[in-house]
């Protein structure tokens, strides 16, 4: 159980912008921050943080909050795990509780999963560096290829023994279920034997961006040909390789701060990079490149430079990657190394300025490269010269950017010496077959290819009642305990037995106005949400007489900070359209706190006679006694008199 104390800390100490930009690439619009959303495929701006308020607000999923619910969301800690996350990253102590047998148990299947992997990578890595096998075998492997024992240290390398249960006969000793040894892919279950997945490799932990340990990949010291050399952990619960980077976690903030990224094959390609200086790193890890993958770096930057070894013969099928770059609107550039060389090898044998210098020269835009490669396979066969055209033509028809399109077409056009015009019109032929199937695609997930007349499209209602209710909660939290003058209103029959509306100028907190005239006007919240949100608010307010946001906050449940996040966000949309850059001006709402609290108030009267009206209407409809009826007329009269005099208050034409 973690006191009051250290999460009060945590909130205290941990800043909003910098645990979300070690996963999302921000950048400032005005007092705030807006980036790509991290839960949807989007190239649009959609994800807004506020650090005055310490809130977030994804407008493309509608997901928002504060700090804790950010990390419980994108990484599905639980609400003691992103806190011990937060207190780590800013060096805050906490007490650890040993977990027992029976609480291990406990836990949920997802997050045994993830305990049994951290397990896993502590046992492993200290294997290798206590055990006289593992500095036998596995330490001196690591070192032989130049890895320095800070650098074993950083990415926490590991060996598992070369004994076939050596690992799941510790856990199982330690309380940790042969079920889900055998869910992570650690242990292998065959009928009553259980064998440990890894025996006799060294290991290499595969962390999630937030260093969570998801897997490990795992590479075989020995000639033995009816081995797999490599060896990954299978798909589980918490890992799928095609929507993980191997070297993210290490890298994202150099890839934020330098605003590229490396991406190469192997393991030890990204540890030699990073042991030599350059951390901007990460790889695919063997496999194919995937567009989860992609939206990962996407994520940190929109730059990615993508390495090659020298081997020629598998580079054709290498660079089928790049247009899925292309496609995802990331800016690609390739660089290969000398044949004989690869990422791993080169860093090792060079220093970091040869190393800088070498990628600074050699990479090239990936049209250029592309044409240099398909062309001096080419050569002078006018049908091979055709074909690399075309292939060119459609890596560039990926491009979701039109301005990109057309300045790469030139581009081409310049490298292959053919005319922009038969190139336009190749780009055209491509990208209307691409909708064609696009369309006949759609049209057969549907079910059906008849033509459905288009349904009339339902226009959605504004409710009233909702806006306003919410208004009020946002005023109370930015602005409650602002001392104003206010206006306030009474009514008084004249003479001629007009109502009439007086006022008197008094000067009180915003909390107490809104409070006053809600409770003098009987009025209560008709959204349950709201009800509890304003209920809470008020009484923070009665006892302390000011409200510090963030505090306030983190205080909330999961559930009511989602609800004060879309609440205090709503208003941050037009900056993701960048608003004043187009010379239209939103006010501050702080320049007219008073304006804004009394039209919310009497908007929100005038809505309520407008129903009050409505009501003895329908009531009128039904009544048969003439005397009620024409008291109820009077009544509605009555109403609607008031109802002028606020619309005119409001400055509104009714």
């Amino acid at each position: 159980m973690i006191s009051r104390s250290t999460i009060d800390a945590v909130f205290e100490t941990a800043r909003l912008e910098e645990v979300i930009g070690d996963f999302v690439q921000l950048k400032k619009s005005g007092s705030n921050f807006k980036g790509l959303s991290p839960f949807t495929d989007e190239r649009t701006p959609s994800f807004m943080v506020s650090p005055a308020k310490q809130i977030w607000k994804d407008f493309s999923s509608g997901k928002g909050g504060n700090v804790v619910s950010f990390l419980m969301e994108h990484e599905h800690f639980t609400y003691p795990e992103a806190i011990r996350y937060l207190a780590r990253k800013y060096g805050i102590e906490i007490e650890e509780t040993v977990q027992t047998d029976e609480q291990k148990q406990q836990a949920n299947e997802r997050e045994s999963l993830y305990l049994v992997s951290e397990y896993a990578k502590k046992y492993f890595h200290n294997t290798l560096l206590k055990t006289e096998e593992g500095k036998a075998i596995a330490l001196s492997y690591f070192k032989e290829r130049g890895f320095t024992l800070e650098t074993i240290e950083t990415f926490e390398l590991g060996y598992s023994p070369n004994v076939w249960d050596a690992f799941t006969s510790q856990a199982i000793k330690d309380g940790y279920k042969l079920e889900y040894l055998e869910k992570t892919g650690l242990t292998i279950v065959k009928e009553e034997k259980q064998f440990d997945r890894f025996k006799g490799r060294v290991l290499f932990p595969i962390l999630s961006m937030s260093g969570r340990t998801l897997g490990f990949g795992g590479r075989i010291l020995t000639n033995d040909k009816n081995v797999a050399k490599y060896l990954n952990s299978p798909e589980s619960d918490i890992y799928h390789k095609s929507k993980v980077l191997y070297g993210i976690y290490h890298a994202k903030k150099t890839i934020t701060k330098e605003d590229n990224c490396y991406l190469v094959e192997g393991y030890t390609d990204v540890i030699q990079f990073y042991q030599k200086g350059i951390k901007n790193v990460v790889s695919s890890s063997g496999t194919a490149l995937t567009p989860e993958q992609i939206r990962l770096v996407n994520r940190l930057t929109k730059n990615i430079t993508v390495l090659f070894d020298g081997d020629a013969a598998g580079l054709r099928a290498s660079i089928r990657g790049i247009d899925l770059i292309l496609e995802q609107g990331l800016n690609v550039k390739i660089c290969t190394f000398p044949e004989g060389e690869d990422p791993d090898s080169y860093a090792r044998n060079h220093s970091l300025e040869e190393l800088t210098l070498y990628l600074e020269q050699n990479s090239k835009d990936f049209i250029n490269f592309k044409a240099s490669l398909l062309a001096s396979e080419a050569k002078n066969d006018p049908i091979k010269k055709a074909e690399t055209i075309r292939d060119m033509v459609e890596s560039i028809a990926k491009i979701p950017d039109v301005i990109k399109r057309e300045v790469y077409i030139k581009e081409c056009s310049r490298i292959m010496d053919i005319s922009e015009e038969v190139l336009f019109n190749t780009l055209a032929q491509i990208l209307q077959k691409e909708k064609r199937e696009a369309s006949k695609k759609h049209s057969i997930q549907k079910g059906s290819m008849e033509v459905v007349p288009k349904e009339k499209q339902i226009t959605e209602k504004v409710n009233t009642l909702y806006e306003l209710e919410r208004k009020i909660i946002e005023i109370l939290l930015l602005y409650g305990e602002k001392q104003e003058e206010f206006e306030e209103l009474f009514l008084e029959t004249n003479d001629e037995n007009e109502i009439t509306l007086q006022s008197v100028k008094q000067n009180a907190k915003v909390f107490e106005k809104i409070f006053l005239d809600l409770h003098e006007d009987e009025i209560e919240f008709t959204n349950p949400e709201f009800q509890l949100l304003y209920q809470e608010i008020i009484e923070h307010y009665n006892q302390h007489q000011n409200l510090q946001l963030k505090d306030f906050i983190s205080n909330l449940p999961p559930d009511k900070t989602e609800a004060v996040t879309h609440i205090l966000m709503e208003d941050e949309k037009y900056r993701l359209d960048d608003w004043e850059r187009k010379e239209i001006y939103v006010k501050d709402k702080q320049q007219s706190v008073v304006q804004l609290v009394s039209e919310t108030i009497l908007n929100l009267r005038r809505y309520l006679i407008s129903q009050k009206i409505e009501a003895i209407s329908q009531t009128i409809k039904e009544e048969q006694d003439a005397t009620k009826k024409k008291h109820f007329l009077q009544e509605v009269m009555d109403y609607l008199s008031l109802k002028k005099l606020l619309s005119q208050k409001l400055s509104r034409v009714m």
